[in-house]
């Protein structure tokens, strides 16, 4: 199966799909869609994924847009190690925290919602440190409310076991720090951030190890 990942190194939707990648061993080839030239509105993009976004992950020629759809994609078709728990509830609740960052805090700081926003870089860092603050400190709920749930402290979200979860809080932690956000409003976040970041799939995934690093 040939795997090929359309993708920016700074994107955090792309950094969950690497960092699956990763952590389930799986070979691919890696295609640079630079956002800041434009290339995501490219025909070429657009043949693969008509939204115009990253990641998109071809796989035997056939496009997958949407780094949730991929993911799960991923889980379904390499199910070892495994990034969903076995109990259905356990399940819904790690999709609970993926929507939360997926739907609830990234696509406010993307840069499609910044431009149309202001033009001012300022202006944009405010706008996307506002609602990263909004989004983190509920996500902080949640993740609390799931210890105390499954009461399992750790190291990771649902416990001993490394999930999807795990995956999409580097990231969205990481695009935190870059725009400036005040993480007092999520300590248990960032303790879960600092421990999953250790990880060789976390490390390997990062950004600045992508070869279109800019």
């Amino acid at each position: 199966m040939q795997l090929v990942l359309h993708q920016y190194w700074r994107s955090s939707s792309s950094w969950r799909v690497r960092f699956a990648l990763a952590w389930k061993g799986l070979a691919y080839e890696t295609r640079s869609i630079d956002l800041l030239a434009g290339d995501q509105r490219g025909a070429e993009h657009r043949a693969n994924n008509p939204a115009g976004y990253v990641p998109c992950l071809v796989v035997d020629g056939r496009p997958l847009g949407e780094s949730v759809a991929i993911l799960e994609w991923l889980e379904e078709t390499f199910p070892a190690p495994p990034l969903l728990p076995r109990d259905a509830w356990e399940r819904a609740r790690v999709r609970q925290v993926v929507e939360t960052v997926n739907a609830g805090i990234q696509p406010l700081h993307n840069l499609s919602v910044l431009h149309a926003h202001a033009a001012e870089p300022e202006a944009q860092r405010a706008w996307a440190r506002r609602f990263l603050e909004r989004g983190l400190a509920a996500l902080e709920a949640i993740v609390t409310d799931i210890a105390r749930e499954t009461g399992r402290d750790g190291p990771y979200v649902m416990g001993e076991a490394l999930s999807l979860a795990d995956v999409v809080i580097v990231p969205q932690l990481y695009q935190a720090r870059r725009f400036g956000a005040d993480l007092a409003c999520c300590p248990r976040v960032v303790a879960l951030d600092e421990r999953i970041a250790r990880l060789d799939a976390a490390i390997a995934s990062s950004p600045e190890r992508q070869p279109d690093a800019g």
